[in-house]
């Protein structure tokens, strides 16, 4: 299924890629022409990048797992924050910290710090400190929520990234190719293709571009989620089917076992009756041994 087409993203600008003299020449197989010193990019292609990477991001999505959004450019960030939001997905528009992936350990230590805070803070504890040691722990909590708050609740490494802007954003794709995490992102003619796990060539700068191309992918994450509930919903329903199939069978099988309780003693008390027969046929024989020698 085509989650989106070659009038959408004609309308949206994503065609429009850098000047020709900024080119990387790694872009050529997605380039269709030149105009007025400016790469336009291949549509169809792009179209079909964004069916693969949604597919992709589907499968993801629907194992329970998370996708990391990155994208520091202020014509990008509202876009990137309502997406991820929507699709209860972390991101990031600030800063990108450094070591965040590789040195994920020490960043989750800086999350549970500002929790720490919040809780001093409801618990009354810093009602007994000073104006001042008050306010600088007032401002530390509001930097780490300007560049941590959208991570708070990734406890473990994600499973995918999604970046717009590769060039921009090269330390945040250099860290996940460290760590093996497949990366999601959107390539001008200006960036190098070869380290992104799934291209989506397209214009990174035009903030229309970047959305229908977000619209797409968040769509097929969002189709992603909603089968693994309803997987869930069925597997819970198996389960409680099978146990009430359970509870019908105990009966019958105590039922057997009581048949079966009751039958063992009349089998007992047959069974001396015929000894003495047994013992009788033996007796004769015993007998006749010595009359024939």
């Amino acid at each position: 299924m085509a989650r989106t087409n070659f009038d959408q993203l004609l309308q949206a600008g994503c065609h429009f890629g850098h000047l020709k003299r900024k080119w990387n020449p790694a872009m050529a197989p997605y380039i269709y022409t030149e105009r007025n010193g400016i790469h336009i990019i291949d549509l169809h292609k792009t179209a079909a990048k964004i069916d693969e990477a949604a597919d992709a991001l589907k499968q993801i999505a629907k194992s329970g797992k998370k996708i990391l959004f990155v994208a520091t450019k202020k014509q990008t960030k509202e876009v990137i924050a309502e997406k991820a939001t929507s699709i209860n997905m972390p991101y990031v528009i600030e800063r990108w910290p450094g070591g965040m992936l590789t040195n994920f350990p020490t960043i989750r230590k800086a999350v549970k710090k500002m929790a720490n805070i919040d809780k001093l803070m409801n618990d009354g504890t810093f009602g007994n400190l000073s104006k001042r040691e008050l306010l600088q722990i007032t401002r530390q909590r509001a930097k780490l929520e300007k560049n941590l708050g959208s991570i708070a609740d990734l406890t473990r490494l994600p499973s995918a990234l999604f970046v717009v802007d590769v060039l921009k954003e090269q330390i945040a794709v250099r860290e996940a190719n460290r760590l093996g995490i497949p990366v999601f992102g959107i390539v001008d003619t200006n960036s190098d293709p070869n380290n992104i796990d799934f291209v989506i060539p397209a214009n990174d700068d035009a903030k229309d571009s970047v959305e229908v191309i977000l619209n797409a992918c968040c769509a097929a994450i969002s189709e992603g989620i909603e089968e693994r509930k309803v997987e869930k919903a069925d597997e819970k329903a198996a389960d409680a089917q099978a146990e009430d199939d359970e509870e019908e069978v105990k009966p019958k099988r105590a039922a057997r076992r009581s048949r079966k309780d009751a039958e063992a003693p009349a089998a007992k008390e047959e069974a001396p009756v015929e000894a003495p027969a047994a013992e009788e046929a033996a007796a004769p024989a015993e007998e006749e041994a010595p009359a024939a020698e």
